[in-house]
């Protein structure tokens, strides 16, 4: 398949990319805003709005009175996630909005309400709400097979422990933001920056009370989404479409930074109580964990989003007997959501953590562990869900990586520099990736394209996915354009519309390319048919007679632009337009038994990276990071690798820097650039090197053998964590496990330090 650059890029960097609310605004629009809550838990008493309604410019005010249909957004129907709250659960939650003829008067108008509360006790942090026997928000899941608490009581050597895992704000570059204009009848029209447009169709009609088929959502692309986008632009959407049909105004809404930081979801932050058994060349006997997700208020994905922590807590590696057990907790913030690997990352982690105290137990490098606990074959191949890993190339992947980074010779350099007893330590590691590819709401693999094309050649298509800046959109029209051998700029990619295809699936779970790309293949396969069925009758030759070649068409001894061709076909009355659909074949998932095929194929990788860490303040940085990763027979080896640098770098801004922290109030307090870190073009790795797997080709029937790169690269920055560990473990001469949290902020690694010190001395 010929590579393609992103189709935007260029536009991107020149500001010439038009995102919400850089459209041309339609006569007469208005904007609302929020008015969010200024306590953590309690009752409205008593809301007065009339200085409100009152200020300069202002049109009106909606509450929960104002909502003509359902006054709930939640994107699994629990009924708990109110577009305007009367029951308080979160500092930040929304109970009202203005609707001015600017911004700044709507955004001013927002501060002018007096409410009175009747405030009641919260609780932010997780453990804190287990204690108080807080709900759980959703039901646990339990993964088991064998005898774990048997084998843990007989196995030659135990550890039990505990991590605490912080959460992360998506942090994208444009915040949420809609903008609706009422059409006649029932219709409205809903620009909206998510990443489920069908989801926001649905929320958006059950607020109006309308069908589904009155409410039109279209998208161009987004400003980053990461996850932040499936669910929490439901809000937005719902509010502008609301006051877009109560004031017949076109109607946009955009908050501030601080004001989206504070009242929408972010990744969840979780407690691992792990026990582990093991013998004396460290292979894992057993293991019993338990998943505690700090979830927020309300429901909204934290049900699949622990369910997939438990599914990624095994990562690499084989565990004869497991038990595995989540909590979605309530807490009194704001509810937790989707975010890049969706629970994978953190199930990750703590699996890493028990290789890790392994390694530190019996004096040995942690790689020797998880070389001795990867997947195998027959009998080592059974994950706790009772998948068979039939596509493990982990071992194949990490020993090619071993060899191309030099590990072993920089680990050994890297003690020698430690023996030292230095003012600065190093840290190496090197950490495997094995991520599963699927919704495990087995309903969403599906998805539908468009495609028509035009007299003159050129391709109209049309997808179910959203461009939030990965480059969907183009490997999705390369796919259209290897189907009919035409150049690429023949083909427009127009903004997802819920009017062209319908019933569309969130772009998460790293299944765009896949689910898309099939069905726009499939499309392009119905159009071919009719068309060398008219190529065959027409100039009387077979079907193998019938060839696309670039921008031609051969037909026996003749040959054809690609466009005369098409003009042909039309002539004779061909249909040149098709919808294409596709469905994940071969998965399937039973919760209440915990077994099943949840992931049509793995997607691996592995990565490097070597630190140093100043042990006086606990300053750090990545002196090198090396990485292979596996994404098949890769679509576009550029965008792969863009996603792979910068989902890595993500990764490392989650477990060092992004540090998430409420007050007593209740109140988030990391809400804006200037208190919360995300990484900067200086905390990269100082060297960094990624490769693809290039001998790896997907053996299921996947878009062209290729595999998904959204979130699987994320965790590859696992080895930052751990390399810091080994740094922190230096001073201590390697005798315990730092039992590191993340994330690991400098001044967490101080306080790590100061801990071991103690430990030594004591």
């Amino acid at each position: 398949m010929k590579k393609s650059n992103h189709d935007s890029a260029h536009k991107h960097v020149t500001g010439e990319a038009i995102y919400i609310d850089d459209m041309v605004e339609p006569t007469g629009l208005v904007h609302a805003y929020l008015g969010l809550s200024e306590i953590a838990h309690g009752k409205i008493i008593e809301m007065d709005l009339s200085a409100v309604e009152s200020a300069t410019g202002v049109i009106g005010v909606l509450t929960k009175d104002s909502v003509p249909g359902s006054n709930d957004i939640s994107p699994t129907g629990k009924n708990d996630d109110p577009i305007f709250a009367q029951d308080i659960n979160f500092y930040g939650q929304p109970i009202f909005a203005v609707v001015a003829k600017t911004r700044a008067q709507a955004r001013y108008a927002a501060t002018l309400a007096k409410i009175e509360y009747e405030q009641l006790p919260h609780l932010t942090d997780v453990l804190e709400a287990r204690k108080q026997s807080y709900p759980h928000v959703t039901e646990p899941l339990t993964l088991k097979r064998g005898d774990a608490p048997t084998t843990l009581e007989q196995a030659p050597k135990r550890i039990q422990g505990s991590m605490r895992i912080g959460g992360q704000d998506h942090f994208y570059l444009e915040s949420h933001i809609a903008m609706a204009i009422p059409g006649e009848d029932d219709d409205v029209l809903v620009y909206s920056s998510t990443q489920h447009p069908s989801e926001v169709q649905h929320m958006v009609s059950h607020a109006l009370n309308v069908p589904s088929n009155a409410v039109n959502v279209k998208i161009r692309r987004m400003g980053g989404g990461f996850g932040g986008k499936e669910t929490q632009s439901n809000l937005f959407a719902a509010v502008a479409a609301i006051a877009a049909k109560k004031f017949n105004k076109a109607v946009k809404i955009r908050p501030d930074r601080d004001d989206d930081m504070v009242a929408t979801g972010k990744r969840h932050d979780f407690v691992i109580d792990y026990d582990v058994g093991f013998d004396e060349d460290g292979k894992i006997e057993a293991v019993h964990a338990n998943y505690a997700a700090r979830c927020g208020n309300s429901a909204d994905l934290s049900g699949p989003v622990t369910d997939r922590a438990l599914f990624h807590a095994d990562n690499c590696y084989y565990f004869p007997n497991v038990l595995l057990q989540s909590e979605p907790l309530k807490t009194n913030t704001v509810s937790n959501t989707a975010f890049r690997g969706f629970g994978g990352p953190q199930g990750m982690v703590g699996g890493e953590r028990m290789i890790e105290e392994i390694a530190y137990a019996l004096g040995r490098d942690p790689l020797e562990i998880r070389k001795a606990n990867f997947y195998g074959t027959i009998d080592r191949n059974i994950t706790p869900y009772h998948q068979v890993v039939d596509d493990n190339i982990i071992a194949k992947l990490v020993d090619q990586l071993e060899q191309s980074s030099n590990y072993q010779n920089r680990r050994d350099a890297v003690l020698e520099f430690n023996n030292k007893k230095g003012i600065i330590r190093k840290g190496i590691a090197l950490t495997p990736v094995k991520f599963g590819i699927s919704f495990t709401a087995t309903w969403y693999n599906q998805a539908g394209a468009l495609v028509h094309i035009y007299t003159d050649g050129s391709i109209h298509l049309n997808h179910g996915g959203t461009e939030m800046g990965q480059g969907l959109n183009t490997k999705v029209a390369q796919v259209l354009a290897d189907e009919f051998q035409v150049d690429l700029d023949q083909i427009k990619i127009t903004a997802t519309d819920t009017e062209k295809v319908p019933n569309t699936s969130a772009t998460a779970a790293s299944s765009g390319s896949d689910l898309n790309g099939m069905a726009a293949a499939n499309a392009a396969e119905q159009i071919k048919e009719r068309l060398v069925t008219f190529a065959c009758k027409e100039h009387k030759v077979e079907k193998d007679d019938v060839s696309f070649a670039l921008n031609t068409v051969n037909i026996g001894d003749k040959s054809f632009t690609f466009k005369e061709f098409i003009h042909q076909a039309y002539m004779a009355r061909v249909q040149l337009s098709a919808a294409g659909f596709y469905k994940t074949p071969d998965i399937h998932w039973d919760r209440a038994s915990g077994k099943g095929r949840p992931f049509y194929y793995y997607a691996y990788g592995a990565s490097v990276s070597e630190v140093s860490i100043d042990t006086l303040t606990g300053e750090y940085q990545v002196d090198r990071t090396d990485i292979l990763h596996d994404v098949g027979n890769s679509l576009n080896s550029e965008i792969d690798k863009g996603q792979i640098e910068g989902g890595f770098v993500q990764g490392q801004g989650w477990l060092t820097t992004e540090e998430l922290w409420w007050d007593k109030e209740g109140r988030l307090r990391t809400h804006a650039p200037s208190t919360y870190k995300i990484p900067l073009a200086s905390d990269r790795p100082r060297i960094f090197n990624v490769e693809l797997a290039d001998w790896s080709e997907n053996r299921e029937m996947t878009i062209k053998k290729s595999k998904a790169v959204g979130e699987p690269p994320f965790m590859l920055a696992i080895s930052v964590l751990e390399a810091l560990s080994m740094a922190i473990a230096s001073e201590n001469d390697y005798k315990n496990c730092p039992r590191l949290d993340a994330p690991a902020t400098p001044e967490r690694v101080l306080m790590t330090l100061e801990r071991l010190r103690g430990e030594r001395n004591a």
